[in-house]
């Protein structure tokens, strides 16, 4: 990372609260490192009137405009569809270097691969990350996270975008408190660009993404006594369950914590696909689990950005009284339920 990274972040014109998931989170938990957001349709306000979160962050119509900001990187912060960099970001992001702001990018397409960037790059001696691309040498899985003492805790979900990693980092910082040497376990880009470290999973050839989640819980494991491993996808996702599969069976979790969004019905660009309730939910990821270690989900994390305080309250209730698990939005609320959750199962886990 740069020494003192002050971010520009590009999420133009999809600058939102379901919208820019690696910009927010930025913001949400590295908000002294940035310095702006570009986004046309937004600009002239600010990131707390954007997200409800992020104070006074400005969002900017240009470069220019941004570059005003004394921004030292130019962080992509959308993915756009399919993860390929449009032809007028490549003359952004060109222009950008020739100011020689670093580039982070966690898209598919690596920025570093065009040509006409990489020579821009070499020329005014400016670094460009591309965080998605995956070790060159990776093993299949084999089981390896059996032989590990830490107590493994994998964050599930029934659908994309829906607060897995966010949950993971919310309750990261409360375990730490309590005196549990506890790592996360980046697997997507905006977890590796807030956490340092960690392998893009969904970019990673099929028949190594177990290996991948295994390399990363044994490094984790090494250096800490519980470790939380940011879930990707859903087990029922059309598109993306490959790679939710690939995550459950290489990180042998010991235990799950249910990701879910109250008001989502099912899986967001697949209507067709309807998200099952969350009691047969919970079923099916166990199952999922349970021919290579039994998995229980032991929580339920709720994101509830999108209802009234109220109904958010009585959806936390309705959850907890249909499952019989503990539930909170640990963005909105109190995470401690869950917290406690894993904690109790951290401690009397059979060893």
């Amino acid at each position: 990372m740069p020494r003192s990274p002050r971010y520009l972040i590009l999420a133009d014109e999809n600058f939102g609260p379901e919208t820019s998931k690696t910009a927010n989170a930025c913001i949400r938990y590295t908000p002294d490192h940035v310095v702006g957001v570009i986004d046309r349709r937004q600009a002239g306000r600010t990131a707390q009137q954007v997200l409800g979160f992020g104070g006074a962050i400005p969002v900017v119509a240009t470069l220019d405009e941004g570059l005003a900001l004394k921004p030292n990187a130019l962080l992509i912060g959308i993915a756009p569809a399919g993860g390929q960099i449009p032809p007028d970001w490549v003359r952004l992001v060109g222009r950008a270097i020739e100011h020689t702001l670093e580039i982070w990018s966690g898209l598919h397409s690596f920025i570093g691969d065009i040509p006409e960037l990489a020579a821009l790059a070499k020329q005014h001696g400016v670094t460009i990350h591309d965080l998605r691309r995956p070790p060159a040498k990776l093993p299949v899985s084999n089981g390896r996270v059996r032989e590990v003492a830490a107590t493994v805790v994998l964050t599930v979900g029934t659908d994309c975008n829906i607060g897995k990693m966010t949950t993971q980092l919310q309750l990261l910082g409360k375990l730490r408190a309590r005196g549990i040497r506890t790592s996360f376990a980046a697997t997507g880009q905006t977890g590796i660009l807030i956490e340092g470290r960690g392998i893009g999973v969904d970019a990673v050839v099929a028949d190594f993404i177990g290996g991948a989640a295994e390399s990363l819980v044994l490094e984790c494991a090494a250096e800490s006594d519980l470790v939380l491993v940011e879930g990707q996808g859903s087990i029922i996702h059309p598109s993306y369950s490959g790679v939710t599969y690939g995550l459950l069976h290489g990180s042998l979790p010991h235990a799950q914590i249910m990701c879910a969004q109250p008001s989502r019905t099912a899986i967001n660009r697949c209507e067709w696909v309807k998200i099952p309730p969350l009691v047969d939910f919970i079923r099916m990821s166990e199952a999922a689990a349970a021919p290579l270690r039994p998995a229980p989900v032991i929580g339920v994390a709720l994101n509830t950005y999108d209802l009234d305080e109220a109904s958010a309250l009585r959806a936390v209730e309705t959850v907890h009284r249909e499952t019989g698990l503990p539930t909170t939005d640990p963005v909105r609320f109190d995470p401690a339920p869950v917290v406690d959750a894993i904690a109790r199962f951290h401690e009397t886990r059979p060893r």
